[in-house]
């Protein structure tokens, strides 16, 4: 008795739990240890993380869905519905939506439809080009100032100071009245086409009168990025001011440089439209959303059809894409993972 007493005190001997051997939990298998890994790598992912936040944020999934449902139809639509887009008088003018016209006809008898399918395809492509115009050179400054600092960041910021003083609507209807007619000439003669002209004209404009606020979001976020440990780590083992940029700080500001893209390209179509309702952006023959509406203000009380679709259309797209900024702004913020 005293021998067994004395054995099951001994330091180099444990008893083993009478549960643990029951239920046999000593020799589970490793699969399981191995999925619960799995799930934790899941979790840490910066991607997933966002993308779970992003589907359980429901205006933005609704707005993503409506974005995406608009872009396939405006530049699918096209291919399936044949009508032609410049018809003058080729239907009764100014009849409301039916069977035979879903959307209509204008005040000149051209089906609006038609007309609606063209002209998403141009409004949509104009606010993702111009968005990429503006996230691009906000990148490049906000980059080079907060990176380098000192006289560069100076010099880039008064430079940003300064264009963000500029008043931007009277600027950009007086650079596209002053080249709008060179670049048709310019696209004419490379491309074939002077309505390509116009289009390289308006995204430039819109985009290198947009960038500011990226380049100061940019600025801001390298200057907190370049600080940190792991950064000093790579510069300590040899690594180069490119590298350092592009690998190691530029990953971790991606996420409100994001955020800038997904809202320019609301304001890019919103700027579109303006320019055509002023009737200093497409021709009349390219019928953009709004062009539409420029066409469509002298008829408000006879045909109200012809302006309330286009501006609805306008309205929900930039709606749309205005959610999905706010569902993306929340789901790569990492105070408000789950």
């Amino acid at each position: 008795m005293a021998r067994s007493a004395i054995g099951a005190l001994a330091p180099g001997r444990k008893k083993r739990p009478a549960a643990l051997a029951d239920t046999g939990q000593a020799n589970a298998p490793q699969g399981g240890a191995t999925a619960l890994d799995s799930r934790v790598r899941e979790q840490r992912s910066l991607w997933n993380n966002a993308w779970r936040q992003f589907r359980h944020h429901k205006l933005a999934m609704a707005g993503l869905v409506i974005f995406l449902a608009f872009t396939v139809i405006a530049f699918v639509g096209p291919l399936v519905y044949n009508e032609e887009v410049n018809a003058p008088f080729a239907y009764t003018a100014g009849e409301p939506p039916s069977i035979s016209h879903v959307f209509g006809t204008d005040s000149i008898g051209q089906d609006m439809l038609a007309r609606i399918l063209y002209g998403g395809r141009i409004s949509i492509a104009v606010g993702l080009v111009a968005a990429l115009v503006a996230i691009s050179l906000g990148t490049i400054v906000g980059a080079v100032a907060g990176f380098f600092g000192g006289f560069a960041d100076s010099l880039l910021m008064r430079i940003t100071d300064l264009f963000v003083s500029l008043p931007q609507l009277p600027l950009l209807l007086l650079i596209t009245y002053l080249f709008k007619e060179s670049m048709q000439n310019f696209a004419e003669r490379t491309f074939g086409s002077s309505n390509f002209g116009v289009f390289l004209l308006v995204v430039l404009v819109i985009g290198c009168l947009a960038w500011m606020p990226t380049a100061r979001l940019v600025r801001a976020s390298f200057l907190t990025v370049k600080e940190k440990e792991f950064v000093e780590a790579a510069r300590s083992i040899g690594a180069t001011r490119s590298m350092l940029i592009s690998r190691h700080i530029l990953p971790n500001v991606l996420s409100p440089i994001i955020v800038a893209a997904t809202l320019e390209v609301g304001g890019a179509i919103i700027t579109e439209s303006a320019l055509s309702f002023l009737g200093l952006g497409f021709p009349s023959d390219v019928p953009t959303w709004g062009q539409m509406l420029f066409q469509a203000k002298d008829y408000l009380e006879l045909y109200p059809h012809e302006a309330l679709i286009p501006g609805t259309l306008i309205f929900l797209t930039v709606l749309s894409i205005n959610y999905i900024g706010d569902g993306l702004r929340d789901a790569l913020d990492p105070r408000k993972s789950q």
